[in-house]
């Protein structure tokens, strides 16, 4: 399970043109999930998440997480993260989960956030969206587990 996260000031992502989710100051995560993923992994990746320090404490330095800070999550579905791209000029899907096994697993991350977390917003699974947002430093980190 991959997360890319993004410390943002605000994001937000539209289908077809409404907007379905929108955040202040945060993480935007583009969630990636593998054919091996399962929820223990999908559990071990919100922990890690979470308690990630990527937030400026008042001396400027990166060692507050999301939550000391009260931010602000968006989770967007993103299989292109899982990918195989070391080969050739077209990336492979064949490390990506099924696509019901990914939404499950989506929606739980998405849910187990929300449990440790003030406000979760989320995109809309496998659709085609647009995704607008202010990466803050920019400060952008590639988490799996």
């Amino acid at each position: 399970m991959i997360a890319l996260i993004q410390r943002v000031t605000k994001a937000k992502v539209e289908v077809s043109d409404k907007v379905v989710g929108e955040i202040n100051q945060g993480l935007l995560i583009l969630l990636g999930i593998e054919k091996e993923d399962d929820i223990t992994k999908c559990q071990k990746l919100v922990d890690k998440v979470l308690a990630f320090r990527l937030f400026a404490d008042s001396q400027g330095k990166m060692n507050l997480n999301v939550q000391q800070i009260q931010g602000d999550i968006l989770v967007i579905s993103q299989f292109t993260l899982a990918a195989i791209t070391n080969k050739g000029n077209r990336p492979g899907f064949s490390n990506g989960s099924s696509p019901e096994t990914a939404k499950k697993l989506y929606e739980n991350f998405s849910e187990l956030c929300r449990l440790c977390h003030l406000r979760v917003e989320n995109g809309v699974f496998a659709a085609n969206m647009q995704v607008s947002s202010t990466n803050d430093g920019p400060v952008t980190f590639w988490l799996k587990v």
